[in-house]
């Protein structure tokens, strides 16, 4: 074999550093796992007992690439009554991370520029540079706020896409409606395309989630039931925005993805009419706790939805944080994963309670030796 063969652009991608901490963890008896990314409940029984009526009804081959009728329906009627834009498209993905490649795949180009918030979502770079894109990294430490005149100052003449979260991944950082208004505003005034993962935006805990879609009519969104309905396995996401974009989106689909699972997204349709806030209510009593509990010993910002706190470790070295908290058996991700610097560490509270309080004893006994009380 060749190494010839390999793609430049592969060089450019790193192997998962999370990956990395599992291959690191990989002798642990017992763990206590604060690491997982996902919700710690099953999907709710109605939605796997639509997955499973979908199959027996034998929707199991390829569907439309844009999604089925009566999902797009519901979705884009949703859109419609929320933001009232006249050009608003809906179609589903297979996944967000799906919708994601799509949208930097049809908007970015060789060279062209990606504004990334630091600490961010870890396929962000990877996928701008999958593009051929640059990514072009803003600093938000240390609170992880959108500071709207660092992106102005970001801006160049080969900035095409802004790309922000909110509820963020890994910090939990909650954007105001100030922070998303700036933004909003400064990506029209620029003509630089806007991209908003809204996929933990059910986890909202102490202020409403707000969209820049509000004040940029033009804003990308990319959303789906990963998160909020706990079917991270089945792949199911969808997207809105201006028509133009999104038609070259599916024509993409069309092509790569041919569609989300044709069977998983009937099941969508239960997912749609199924309660969550028994769940946001646990978590955000999961988030509290762990504030509560960790305030003391941590500098801890952000914490306002998602599942996650990016805490700054006590002696300023997350990986050197996380190696001393693996060999106590909590297994956590060191900040450098999701970001250029290597001061924090990121916990997730998508956990039984029983493993939280396992958790937060180890993590209180690390942060007093670390810090020598």
């Amino acid at each position: 074999m060749s190494a010839r063969w390999i793609a430049d652009r592969m060089h450019q991608i790193d192997a998962s550093g999370i990956r990395k901490v599992f291959d690191l963890a990989a002798d642990m008896t017992d763990p206590i796992n604060l690491s997982i990314g996902q919700p710690h409940f099953d999907t709710p029984e109605p939605i796997k007992q639509a997955l499973k009526q979908a199959t027996d009804d034998g929707h199991n081959a390829y569907s439309q690439t844009q999604g089925i009728k009566p999902l797009l329906t519901r979705l884009q009627s949703h859109v419609d009554e929320t933001y009232g834009h006249d050009d608003r498209q809906v179609f589903v993905t297979s996944g967000t991370s799906g919708g994601l490649m799509l949208a930097l795949c049809t908007l970015v180009g060789p060279g062209d520029e990606v504004i990334i918030f630091d600490p961010y979502f870890v396929m962000y770079k990877h996928l701008t540079r999958l593009s051929g894109g640059v990514p072009v990294l803003v600093d938000t430490y240390p609170d992880f706020r959108i500071d709207v005149d660092k992106v102005r100052a970001a801006i160049t003449d080969r900035t095409k896409v802004i790309l922000c979260n909110s509820p963020s991944n890994p910090t939990g950082h909650v954007a105001s409606a100030e922070e998303m208004q700036a933004l909003a505003e400064l990506a029209k005034e620029h003509d630089v395309a806007l991209i908003s993962d809204e996929i933990y935006k059910a986890f909202c805990y102490d202020d409403a989630f707000v969209s820049p879609t509000n004040w940029n009519d033009q804003t990308i969104v990319i959303d789906g039931f990963s998160k909020s309905h706990s079917m991270t396995g089945w792949r199911i996401g969808w997207c809105h925005g201006p028509a133009h974009v999104i038609q070259q989106m599916i024509k993409l689909q069309q092509f790569t993805f041919v569609c989300a699972p044709h069977p998983v997204q009937w099941a969508a349709m239960a997912a749609w009419d199924y309660d969550i806030s028994s769940h946001v209510d646990e978590y955000k009593q999961k988030r509290n706790f762990m504030l509560e509990s960790l305030r003391d010993d941590f500098e801890i910002h952000g914490a306002g939805g998602a599942f996650y706190l990016f805490i700054k470790s006590p002696n300023g070295n997350g990986t050197e944080f996380v190696k001393r908290a693996i060999e106590s058996n909590l297994l956590i991700i060191p900040g450098n994963v999701f970001s250029e610097q290597d001061t924090h560490f990121r916990i997730s509270y998508a956990a039984e309670d029983a493993t939280l309080k396992r958790g937060v004893e180890v993590l209180k006994e690390l942060a007093r030796t670390v810090s020598g009380r």
